[in-house]
């Protein structure tokens, strides 16, 4: 072979050789960038293995949990009734109107009963609170504005009763955690109002562990982990269509491993008529209190109603209440109805308190309820 053209090869050869370094060279360097960014020790060629990947993506998602902090219930109050006020003024400002006339006949005293009655307050409280309402004018003798109001106040403060206990059960006995049982029919807001309260629990820098036991809804525990994940809260789920009860029983059970001060159960919410429901409700209650001590029964039984719902609202209520025994009402979306009254309506029937309201998609949109701030409110 010719000199010149083994000189071409040799040549080639080189010029090969070298591309071919520096390309090693710089995805080499990519390597190590990627490395250094994910703190990942790669090994000496440079490849990530599957374990060392899945725990850089592990720590970024442990670095984003829990990036919100909740407002505190106390600041949520005052906003509250900011809002409550503006949006909810059709039964208290109709009431002082009708009571400031300067001529109270029988026909102003129906139209106090009508307004009362269509703010669905019930017409037994009604008939109580017109009672006293007639009696009390009477004595004081005056339309002034002012004195009318504080009468008035007074009395709806009566009515919504100031003297019923309305804290969460959020204190466990002995080394148990306390346990919450959140009940409600679908479209209620009711997997969003769990999350809510795991964000009031967290403010009040209880440590919370979730249980999604609504395992017959598409999509319920994803909704309720995605709710925990933003405040540092984990969620003990199963696949689809699982037996909720085993669900809470898990929960439970890990709560009292990890030393958890609540654990908070979202349960099944399909329509209250079906009796299969509420014999799931029960046998969900039942068996999520195997884990705990002798003698210690769930903390809370809270259920969810809407209430913009009414009267509809009241047939719910009654349907939950014989099965599993309702401790505390979360009334939602009270911005959007003039029916103030639902919550005196409620509470009359189940003869439990209504514990926190909703007035909001906002997600701390839900505060503890006070007789005194709703009144203020419905008067403002």
């Amino acid at each position: 072979m010719d000199q010149p053209i083994i000189l071409l090869i040799v040549a080639a050869i080189v010029f090969i050789l070298v591309v071919a370094l520096g390309i090693s060279l710089r995805v080499n360097a990519q390597k190590k960038g990627l490395r250094d960014k994910h703190s990942i020790d790669a090994d000496v060629t440079g490849e990530l293995s599957i374990d060392e990947v899945t725990e850089a993506v592990e720590e970024e998602k442990a670095e984003a949990r829990g990036s919100e902090v909740p407002t505190e219930p106390a600041s949520r109050l005052v906003r509250l009734r900011e809002r409550l006020a503006k949006s909810n003024t059709g039964l208290g400002r109709g009431l002082l109107n009708l009571l400031s006339r300067d001529n109270l006949d029988e026909s102003t005293w129906e139209e106090i009963e009508d307004t009362l009655i269509l703010a669905d307050v019930g017409v037994d409280p009604t008939t109580e609170l017109v009672d006293r309402l007639r009696e009390r004018v009477k004595v004081l003798g005056t339309r002034d504005p002012e004195e009318v109001r504080g009468l008035l106040r007074e009395e709806l403060i009566t009515l919504v009763d100031p003297t019923m206990d309305r804290s969460l059960a959020s204190t466990g006995a002995g080394d148990d955690p306390a346990v919450i049982l959140v009940v409600g029919v679908n479209g209620s807001g009711k997997t969003t109002t769990v999350g809510k309260i795991a964000r009031v629990l967290v403010a009040e820098d209880k440590t919370v562990l979730l249980g999604a036991a609504d395992t017959f809804r598409a999509a319920a525990a994803e909704q309720l982990a995605t709710w925990g994940d933003r405040v540092g809260v984990e969620t003990v789920r199963k696949e689809e269509g699982a037996d909720p009860a085993s669900v809470a029983y898990s929960a439970v059970e890990r709560g009292q491993t990890d030393g958890a001060d609540v654990v908070l159960v979202d349960t099944a919410g399909r329509l209250q008529n079906k009796v299969g429901l509420m014999d799931e409700l029960g046998k969900v209650k039942r068996v999520a209190t195997r884990p705990l001590g002798e003698g210690h029964d769930i903390d809370e039984v809270l259920l969810v109603l809407d209430a913009t719902t009414g009267q509809n609202g009241m047939q719910q209520a009654k349907v939950f209440a014989e099965a599993v025994d309702i401790t505390g009402i979360v009334l939602t979306k009270l911005d959007g109805t003039a029916k103030g009254g639902i919550v005196v309506a409620v509470q009359r029937e189940l003869g439990v308190p209504v514990k926190l309201i909703g007035l909001g998609e906002g997600a701390d949109d839900l505060a503890p309820f006070t007789a005194e701030g709703f009144v203020d409110a419905l008067l403002d």
